[in-house]
């Protein structure tokens, strides 16, 4: 028989939990409570993508979430303070995924285009975070401002950014001078005015903006777009 005997595996977990400091009630209360935050969290997203901060109602939020106002109110402080949790966890959410495209084992041209088409798909399977993006702007970003962890995690993105385009430029296949700043405003504005704008766009230009073909279209739209703009 290989392995540790059960009773040693037994000891090692009474020691390691012992060695946390936590009993096994104290556990459970751990676990419950980071299940009801992460519930609040996620019933908060929506109410604020739907209704946005000044529209959203604890109320609601606290019945989707099957908890109370008063458990809200004891985690997140407020409803402003839970509207700043939401949209960090947002803003993290697409620099992380951000992060795990392994953009540095492509060829450059390849991990540019890797990161539009992510771009793409990622407003498309999340609509919530453009609506959390358009709220918080009309709040002038105040929330936004306090958050250390945003602004680490928005260099951090730049910084890829920038490390793509000089290998670019170094393998003779992107122009010099192009601001990593600039290149990420323009690959998400040009996915996201057409997703934000699309019930309008639908009137003017007479057509079905999100029909599988038209989305197809445009993105291969946006990768030519944006190839157009770096390369030599």
């Amino acid at each position: 028989m290989t392995g540790k005997p059960a009773s040693n595996r037994v000891y090692l977990v009474y020691v390691k939990d012992e060695e946390a400091g936590m009993s096994g009630q104290e556990k459970r209360k751990t676990r419950d409570a980071e299940a009801t935050k992460k519930r609040i969290m996620q019933a908060a997203k929506k109410e604020f993508a739907k209704h946005g901060l000044a529209g959203a109602r604890v109320d609601e939020i606290a019945e989707r979430a099957k908890a109370n106002k008063r458990m809200i109110y004891h985690y997140f402080g407020s409803k402003e303070d839970l509207f700043q949790a939401v949209l960090e966890e947002a803003y993290l959410d697409i620099r992380t995924a951000e992060q795990k495209l392994d953009l540095e084992a492509l060829p450059p041209d390849e991990a540019l285009e890797r990161l539009v088409r992510f771009t793409w798909n990622y407003y498309l399977k999340n609509p919530e975070f453009i609506t959390l993006v358009n709220s918080e702007n009309l709040h002038r970003a105040r929330h936004l401002k306090k958050s250390e962890r945003i602004k680490i995690a928005s260099r951090k993105f730049v910084g890829m950014m920038d490390g793509l385009l000089d290998r670019g430029v170094k393998e003779g296949v992107f122009r010099p001078g192009i601001d990593a700043t600039q290149l990420n405003i323009t690959i998400a504005a040009i996915g996201y005015y057409y997703l934000t704008n699309r019930f309008t766009a639908a009137i003017v230009f007479e057509r079905d903006m999100m029909a599988k073909d038209a989305l197809e279209e445009r993105l291969a739209f946006n990768i030519d777009t944006v190839m157009r703009l770096v390369k030599v």
